[in-house]
């Protein structure tokens, strides 16, 4: 018989409902039947529209275009200055697909699908949490792209798309916890689940997404960062970009004394002002998308 990681005794409320989210989690992943919350069947539709090579471009728009708010932050995305330095104002949500590229699309739909899931959650601390988990990942995203075009390393829209996925363990486990309303009474408790249930149901989505290698490879934790200067592997800028986010994961409380030494350790042959020389050169472009995100 299979155990799960939390030693759980029905001692309260919390504690049977937390039994109960348990089984659900481990059936989930042992089946391989994951049940995707509302604030991901949107992006799994864009993916699949996405990824038919017979699909035309008013496909993918006919499947965005019933959502205002997402349609809304493609085109400014497109007609923000990174994207559309020239200043040629888009209007057409089609004409702005074509100029951001699917694989912003995609991140988008994740970006717009998870800021509803942070007002919708019931109690007052599980919105908090849930916004700022919003909040950092986007932050992630934005950095990742913004250190990517910086460098001219890689590709920088696979480079944030890699970013909005680094927390979707996170938000999976929040919008499924939704249907257990004691869950959300201990958001302390909660969040040891969270930290061991992560990176395990992460991988699981990601498989089911069928997410390209080279973005799932970032997530490896068989394969550590090099500490090669500047960061050149989508790995090595998606690493930099989590210890460089200004807003830290609700879920991993490193103290700013634990996040400079994290960060310190990662670039332990660099001098501090190449690091933040790269820090600086890369903010200006890393707050021109993460303004477009915050919506």
């Amino acid at each position: 018989m299979s155990t799960s990681p939390l030693e759980i005794h029905n001692e309260d409320p919390f504690e049977e409902a937390l039994e109960a989210f348990s089984r659900t989690v481990e059936h989930d992943l042992a089946t391989r039947q994951l049940t995707f919350p509302t604030f991901l069947d949107l992006t799994v539709r864009i993916k699949r529209v996405c990824d038919d090579p017979n699909s035309s471009t008013d496909e993918v728009v006919n499947v965005i275009r019933p959502d205002a708010l997402l349609s809304a932050r493609i085109i400014r995305l497109a007609n923000s200055t990174a994207l559309n330095p020239y200043g040629k104002e888009i209007t057409s949500i089609g004409d702005a697909v074509s100029r951001v590229g699917l694989v912003n699309v995609r991140s988008l739909a994740f970006a717009v699908a998870t800021e509803q899931l942070a007002a919708e959650t019931r109690s007052a601390d599980a919105r908090l949490i849930a916004s700022g988990l919003w909040m950092h990942t986007i932050d992630v995203a934005s950095w990742s792209w913004g250190i990517s075009k910086h460098l001219r390393s890689g590709n920088a829209d696979t480079a944030m798309f890699a970013g909005m996925l680094s927390t979707i363990g996170q938000f999976y486990l929040l919008a499924r916890a939704t249907k257990h309303e004691a869950l959300e009474h201990d958001m302390n408790r909660f969040g040891e689940f969270v930290a061991l249930w992560h990176e395990p149901v992460a991988r699981a989505i990601i498989n089911a997404l069928d997410v390209p290698d080279i973005v799932s490879s970032v997530f490896d934790d068989r394969d550590p960062y090099g500490g090669a200067w500047p960061p050149k592997q989508l790995r090595d800028i998606y690493f930099v970009a989590c210890l460089c986010a200004d807003t830290p994961n609700p879920f991993l409380q490193f103290s700013p004394e634990m996040r400079s030494t994290l960060l310190q350790a990662a670039t332990r042959d660099i001098e501090p002002d190449q690091l933040e020389e790269l820090r600086e050169s890369a903010r200006e472009t890393r707050d021109s998308l993460l303004s477009v995100l915050r919506g």
